[in-house]
């Protein structure tokens, strides 16, 4: 077999895996970086954090657009997926709004998102990807109104705006290792907090750190110590 019938076979299956693999790896690197140094961050940072080499990323990205492009595809993806997961679930409506909320934090998209808007069109991103989280979400909002789970005065801009403020790191808390497993803890108490008056009492088990007001103030002075000198005249 020559070299040039070789080039023009299709890869194997197992090229084509390790390929996709790699994307995935780069795409949630690259979705961690931009959050902790936002989207000029060098890229040699999210090959090293992905496990690759800096010739991989280019070649699944070969403009820094492309990867921009590639996250917020993925991130909305994922979002849209998440969504409908929870609207096929079967039980508790409140259940599967919760479970949907947990998912979009992990996926930090009150963080990424707003970092890599201005550097492309939402139109172009919203173009390659299939469906809207929007729909699923708010028919599992109506759902959980109609069994007399979520007060109902609640709106969707209530459940989505909410997983963006959470979704976001602490300012100036770079580093704070239980950062994300709180955003959890105070999202349980939120989705407790929709019941109507007079429900069953929530039974929500509680996780992640819970920070008393001696926590509070060592992260204070964490944060305080990371903030840049105030300014006088």
């Amino acid at each position: 077999m020559s070299a040039d019938t070789a080039a023009d076979e299709p890869p194997s299956p197992r090229m084509r895996a390790d390929a996709r693999r790699n994307r995935e790896r780069i795409l949630r690197a690259a979705r961690e970086v931009f959050v902790d140094e936002g989207p000029d961050a060098p890229l040699d940072e999210i090959a090293r954090r992905a496990g690759v080499g800096i010739a991989t990323l280019y070649r699944r990205f070969p403009q820094r657009a492309d990867l921009f492009r590639g996250v917020a595809v993925e991130v909305l993806t994922a979002l849209v997926e998440a969504a409908n997961q929870a609207i096929a679930a079967e039980g508790d409506a409140l259940d599967a709004l919760r479970r949907f909320m947990h998912s979009a934090l992990d996926l930090k998209i009150g963080s990424v998102m707003p970092s890599l808007l201005g550097r492309i069109s939402l139109d172009e991103i919203l173009d390659d990807v299939r469906g809207d989280a929007v729909d699923p979400i708010d028919a599992l909002l109506v759902c959980a109104q109609a069994d007399g789970l979520v007060r109902l005065d609640v709106v969707f801009g209530d459940i989505t705006l909410m997983i963006m403020r959470l979704s976001r790191p602490l300012p100036g808390g770079g580093g704070f290792p239980d950062d994300e497993a709180l955003a959890h803890r105070q999202l349980d108490l939120y989705v407790d907090g929709l019941r109507p008056a007079g429900s069953t009492r929530p039974n929500t088990l509680l996780t992640g750190p819970a920070m008393d007001a001696t926590a509070f103030k060592r992260l204070r002075k964490r944060v305080i110590g990371n903030a840049p000198p105030v300014e006088t005249d």
